[in-house]
């Protein structure tokens, strides 16, 4: 006679900047089945360094966050840290905080509307290989396959320009200012002033019209037509 084995529970960190929000997070996966929250951190240069201390199974990533976005942590976690899975549990489920989201290596996405079950499934599914994506979620993603596909840009950045500071120089090249490339990002002014900074370093530019230049020239945008 065999008895099924027992299953581990998942050892999950939880990443919020607000304390409210991520104390009430922590004790709802605490009355959780499966779920075993080891640590909780309130952005995501924390989110990071927990993960390199207590190697958990999984981070609960929230996005918009000061000094290092969700975003940001969870590309380096993914990075870093590969054995660390990263299901984001965020407010925004616009398009401008999924796909950045899902390119940095999160496997899954929910909103903060998310009930416990919906949580406990996406973290096991993430754990068993599989995508833990809200329906709504998984809705939006069809929708975008179904949209026709922009403009091919070059599959290595050109000069060792970062894949951000690529998407720095896209958005100089639609014409935003540094603040509204901030906004859109979610993150500092500050920082967009040294992307911009290392990206006329690297192109070897003096300025902006020089970098819209160049983002065309290297397939990075499309000139307007008409």
């Amino acid at each position: 006679m065999t008895e099924e084995a027992e299953v581990e529970p998942a050892r999950v960190v939880v990443a919020d900047d607000q304390t409210v929000v991520r104390e009430g997070i922590v004790m709802l996966l605490g009355l959780l089945p499966g779920i075993e929250v080891v640590g909780a951190a309130g952005d995501g240069d924390e989110a990071v360094k927990l993960v390199a201390e207590l190697a958990p199974d999984v981070v609960l990533m929230d996005l918009r966050m000061p000094r290092c976005d969700g975003v940001e942590a969870t590309r380096r976690i993914r990075s870093e840290h590969p054995g660390t899975q990263v299901v984001v549990l965020t407010t925004y489920a616009d398009d401008e905080s999924l796909f950045p989201a899902l390119r940095a290596g999160a496997r899954g996405y929910l909103t903060k509307d998310a009930g416990g079950d919906e949580i406990v499934r996406a973290v096991r599914s993430v754990l068993s290989g599989d995508a833990g994506l809200s329906p709504s979620i998984q809705r939006r993603l069809l929708e975008r396959l179904s949209e026709p596909a922009p403009p091919a840009a070059p599959a290595v950045p050109p000069d060792g320009l970062t894949a951000r500071e690529t998407e720095v120089l896209e958005l100089i090249a639609e014409g935003l200012s540094n603040p509204e490339i901030a906004k859109k990002l979610h993150v500092s002014t500050a920082t967009i002033k040294t992307h911009v900074n290392n990206i006329f370093t690297k192109a070897r530019i003096k300025d902006r019209a020089q970098a819209v230049r160049y983002a065309f020239a290297k397939g990075l945008a499309r000139p307007p037509t008409g």
